[in-house]
């Protein structure tokens, strides 16, 4: 197999549009159960698309942008002013309230799950505690976005959108966040990480990649400003959510697992 990126791409990978026309295509999750969602931000709606067909999941998102499932395979979602749970009977359970600008968020093994909050004046990354407690764990980044968990889950990447850094942080059996650092400078909106370590960042005009020291590996031209991206098709192969389109990257390696 190939070294670096071109080791961790399927031969001949480009980004392939899978669906166009959208106001603002943002926040992306593929469930278990086969199909993609992500949120129309210019619509104020969450997107369902399966097998190369789209429909409306939630007309109303309330905001909505990041998107991710918990174990139970229950939609966790950044909407405005708050996070939800959308339970099996589709009523919406408010797991933190009273927030600024909640971005990206992530679902922990442990049930923890972490947030940004990109409020300009108040920006924060946050936990939900297993118990329900909604607490900051660190204030580094001026523009939090996206977020994500290493492979072994003790390690926690957020993206400044501000300062163009990306931050890694060790994780304390409690699942607070320690000894911060900067990892590698990227202007990222969105990222994951793969079982190799590796992390995956929209990177203004392109998909970047880094290892896990933080060396970049390359980029992949995207042909619109891209905004977040998720593993799909069983944690292989990589959507990106893009201004007006969704497309999909084909890959050799599988995503971290976090749902």
């Amino acid at each position: 197999m190939p070294d670096g990126l071109e080791g961790l791409l399927a031969s001949n990978a480009v980004p392939e549009k899978i669906v166009g026309g959208i106001g603002q295509a943002e926040g992306p999750v593929f469930s278990r159960l086969g199909y993609l969602l992500f949120s129309d931000t210019a619509a104020g709606r969450i997107v369902k698309w399966k097998a190369g067909e789209t429909s409306t999941f939630r007309q109303n998102s309330n905001g909505s942008i990041g998107l991710t499932f918990d174990h139970q395979g229950r939609l966790l979602a950044c909407e405005r002013g708050r996070v939800t749970r959308t339970e099996k009977n589709g009523g919406i359970t408010v797991l933190a309230g009273r927030l600024r600008a909640p971005h990206d968020l992530v679902y922990a093994i442990d049930g923890s799950i972490y947030f940004s909050d990109a409020a300009p004046a108040d920006s924060a990354v946050y936990q939900i505690t297993p118990k329900g407690e909604v607490r900051v764990v660190s204030r580094d980044c001026q523009l939090p976005h996206g977020v994500a968990l290493a492979p072994n889950q003790q390690k926690l990447y957020a993206a400044d959108a501000g300062a163009g850094k990306i931050w890694v942080y060790d994780i304390a059996g409690d699942g607070a966040l320690s000894h911060g650092r900067v990892f590698a400078p990227a202007r990222s909106h969105g990222l994951k990480t793969d079982e190799k370590g590796n992390v995956w960042a929209v990177d203004d005009h392109s998909l970047a990649v880094f290892d896990a020291q933080g060396r970049r590996l390359g980029e992949i031209p995207m042909p619109e400003d891209a905004t977040n991206c998720t593993w799909g098709d069983g944690f292989r192969n990589l959507y990106v959510t893009a201004k007006t389109s969704v497309y999909k990257i084909a890959t050799r390696v599988n995503g971290t697992r976090t749902y």
